[in-house]
């Protein structure tokens, strides 16, 4: 099974898209650089992870709601799991790159 790593953010830009996320989704209208893209990338990756995090505090407390809580643990356990799998693709592309012959 092939993963193509566009093809992966696409689906994880559509993914936040869907899911309706906290407002920090401001979008450039211009289409900015790579480095630009990734760091919005992180930044929603972070905010996911916080939500989730912020959720799980609430529930211990006693003060959230449980479909929510779940909701919230459930897209910060997807953010994590594409997360992982880019990190991978990018040390094997770099390992790859150390591999050619000069």
């Amino acid at each position: 099974m092939s993963i193509n790593i566009t093809g992966a953010v696409a689906a994880y830009d559509r993914m936040l898209r869907q899911g309706g996320s906290s407002g920090m989704e401001a979008r450039d209208s211009g289409g900015g650089d790579f480095s630009a893209m990734l760091r919005r990338a992180a930044e929603r990756a972070a905010d996911t992870m916080l939500e989730g995090e912020s959720q799980t505090i609430q529930a211990a407390a006693g003060t959230a709601d449980l479909t929510q809580v779940v909701m919230a643990v459930s897209k910060a356990e997807m953010t994590l799991e594409t997360v992982v799998t880019l990190r991978d693709k990018v040390v094997a592309a770099y390992q790859d790159i150390l591999r050619m012959p000069i």
